[in-house]
């Protein structure tokens, strides 16, 4: 860890912001966040995390970097072409940042593994690529009383929203009776640098307790159109995991 001289020269931008200072930027150090998917959306998250001084991350993903990916992932580079992502992840994470301290999963979310590995966290940030994963997610957080900041992209458009307390609206609120598609759907870049990068701003936000958030808000971003709307829901009274 570099002295507070060097940590303050590095954020001093950061700590200047209005409603930021010193304080904050230290409790960003502090702060554990676990990102579930190293892929296109996980990449802009993660690499923002830690830039903005995020003391502690967690990578959740199973697969490995792809040429494919690359048109997208920005966190991955053609040498780390069959390296675990998660790994890849560290390794460019902790360039960029050396003060960060990376754990990693290399595995799966699932029903089994979920509890453990959410526990030390303080905020969950989705970036999955699917459905089920995103249910298990929203479940565990709400039963653990966990901030979860969801996104989601698909060809030309994203969206985003935050669930933050065990009274809704959460996930299944608005999506409950989706199913994952084995269609593969093509992707417009830039839309997982918006989107990601509109997670991390909200993430950031909600550990320091600053400014509005995505809640019974979902931000929608069309790149085609290059427009944003938002949709503003309530609680489904039919969920059973919101009270």
């Amino acid at each position: 860890m570099k002295d507070r001289k060097s940590s303050f020269s590095r954020y001093i931008r950061q700590i200047i912001l209005p409603k930021f200072g010193q304080e904050a930027q230290e409790k960003l150090q502090r702060v554990k966040v676990l990102v579930v998917g190293v892929g296109g959306l996980g990449s802009v998250v993660s690499l923002y995390l830690a830039c903005s001084g995020i003391g502690y991350i967690g990578l959740v993903d199973p697969d490995t970097v792809e040429l494919s990916n690359l048109q997208r992932q920005i966190l991955h580079s053609e040498e780390h072409i069959g390296m675990l992502k998660v790994v890849s992840g560290m390794i460019n994470l902790k360039r960029l940042n050396s003060d960060l301290r990376v754990l990693i999963y290399p595995e799966e979310i699932n029903n089994s593994n979920v509890l453990d590995i959410i526990k030390p966290y303080d905020i969950v940030v989705a970036c999955p690529d699917n459905f089920k994963t995103r249910f298990i997610l929203n479940d565990v957080c709400l039963q653990m009383g966990k901030p979860f900041v969801i996104g989601a992209v698909s060809e030309f458009e994203g969206h985003v929203f935050s669930v933050l307390s065990p009274n809704g609206p959460c996930y299944r609120c608005l999506f409950n009776e989706a199913k994952d598609e084995n269609l593969q759907r093509g992707i417009f870049a830039p839309v997982v640098g918006v989107i990601g990068a509109i997670q991390a701003s909200e993430t950031l936000k909600l550990i320091l307790n600053i400014g509005d958030f995505l809640y019974g808000r979902m931000l929608i971003y069309d790149a085609f159109q290059e427009s944003f709307r938002e949709v503003r829901f309530k609680r489904d009274s039919s969920c059973k995991l919101c009270k």
